[in-house]
């Protein structure tokens, strides 16, 4: 924070803001409000850097005390998971094993394909002539970049590049909006 901001908090450590006290009447004194909404971003700023560090220093000192913690629940599950395989091989049956304090379900999946390579695989599809399984979608990105908005005949519509009219396209009206900036 440099002297002029420290300045501008000690004039308004001072003062109590009020709608019926302040009023942005010229130049000047929107000058001065962007002023002091520097300021108070600078605190905030400043107030969130200090929040952030001790966040990260908890956070760390959190993973360390939760790493012994982590392996025991890792060792302890590993014992269940391998006495439950043991109970499935006596009982196919035994898809879950239940107690007061607990459950251990097992489920089982089949094998299902993985597409690997997209490219291939959409080659593979053309060439068998199964194109019932490839869509189509327009790439609405780059197509609305081309329209235009124009008046025709007493109305607002959406025309393409080739000065067509398009159907199936709303319009978003616009309209102003204002951030402060400092």
């Amino acid at each position: 924070m440099n002297a002029l901001q420290q300045a501008e908090i000690e004039e308004l450590e001072g003062e109590e803001l009020s709608e019926e006290k302040f009023r942005i009447t010229n130049q000047e004194t929107l000058n001065w409000t962007f002023r002091k909404i520097a300021v108070f971003k600078e605190r905030m700023e400043e107030t969130d850097e200090i929040a952030a560090k001790e966040i990260e220093r908890i956070h760390l000192w959190a993973a360390e005390q939760h790493k012994p913690i982590k392996q025991s629940i890792d060792f302890f599950e590993g014992q269940i998971m391998q006495y439950h395989m043991e109970m499935l091989e006596k009982d196919p049956k035994a898809k879950t094993l239940k107690t007061p304090h607990g459950k251990s379900k097992s489920t089982t999946r089949k094998p299902t394909p993985v597409a690997l390579d997209k490219e291939m695989l959409l080659k593979h599809v053309k060439e068998s002539e199964q194109t019932g399984f490839i869509s189509e979608e327009i790439k609405w990105g780059e197509f609305k970049k081309s329209l235009k908005v124009q008046e025709m005949d007493g109305h607002t519509v959406i025309i393409d590049a080739y000065g067509q009219r398009v159907d199936g396209v709303g319009m978003d009206q616009g309209g102003t909006t204002f951030k402060v900036e400092v």
